[in-house]
């Protein structure tokens, strides 16, 4: 199993983890602290010496509430950066809703678009179809940040996600994106409640897509729900849902935590293979 993306073949036979490199002030879990472009490729380069197997930047807060950014200013913020971290010899995926960021990205070289509206802005699909190489994330979301968590009525939240991201592949596969192009994120805290969340991965355990799956749990609010434990005391519980979720199938984890997530995985692997 492959992921392919622009630059890059990425080997999902065991799971592999994304570095989270957050270039907005407002993020909520560590915004402001790489907000200039030497700090962000000091954090890109030490998340990298811990074992990231890629990068993810993203330059607009997708928290819930968080304000929209405009193009311009949000381009202003990744550029820089973008251009330093693809110098670094992994793949680099770029966090966007907006079709003229995605393009501007892709031109400079960005392996991958991870966009939590999967695709969903005009244009966006016809220009990932108009990259043959470039790697793309489907995300499962409603409505926007601002307002996304007013719109968490599901029948069966399990399904529901499950059958939007299957239609939303299979439209790009009619524009003729091919499969090992495309990575699938159920959107894990982006309009679900807490327990949803937990319906969703159970969901996802027993019925797999049939496109490898990214799971983004790290120090989510669900976290805070079931332990008690503030945003900045996460890491415990994010790497307890990193490893359920791997159980759960899981091909790629976006995590903050990359050093303890990495010692997880590299155990949790071990004791596998150890079974007779």
């Amino acid at each position: 199993m492959h992921w392919h993306t622009t630059r890059f073949r990425l080997d999902l036979s065991r799971p592999r983890v994304m570095g989270i490199v957050n270039l907005t002030p407002d993020s909520f879990s560590d915004g402001g602290r790489h907000g200039d472009e030497a700090a962000a490729l000091r954090h890109a380069e030490t998340l990298l010496r811990e074992g990231a197997d890629m990068l993810d930047l993203g330059a607009e807060s997708s928290r819930p509430g968080a304000a929209r950014v405009g193009e311009v200013d949000e381009w202003a913020r990744l550029a820089p950066v973008l251009r330093g971290v693809l110098k670094l010899g992994v793949p680099v995926s770029v966090d966007t809703c907006k079709t003229g960021v995605m393009q501007r990205a892709l031109d400079l070289g960005a392996d991958a678009i991870n966009d939590i509206t999967a695709l969903r802005a005009p244009g966006a699909e016809s220009l990932l179809a108009s990259y043959p190489d470039a790697g793309v994330i489907l995300m499962h979301m409603r409505g926007e940040p601002a307002s996304m968590q007013q719109l968490t009525d599901y029948e069966d939240v399990g399904a529901e996600v499950l059958d939007f991201l299957e239609e939303r592949a299979t439209k790009l596969h009619a524009l003729g994106v091919a499969s090992h192009r495309i990575l699938l994120d159920p959107g894990f805290g982006f309009a679900k409640t807490a327990a949803q969340n937990l319906a969703l991965q159970a969901t996802l355990a027993m019925h797999s897509p049939r496109h490898p799956w990214l799971a983004g749990w790290s120090r989510k609010s669900t976290l805070g729900w079931i332990s008690g434990a503030p945003v900045t005391e996460r890491l415990p519980a994010s790497l307890a849902a990193a490893l359920a979720a791997v159980r759960a199938g899981a091909r790629l984890l976006r995590v903050h935590d990359v050093s303890a997530t990495v010692q997880v995985l590299s155990v949790w692997r071990a004791m596998e293979n150890a079974r007779p």
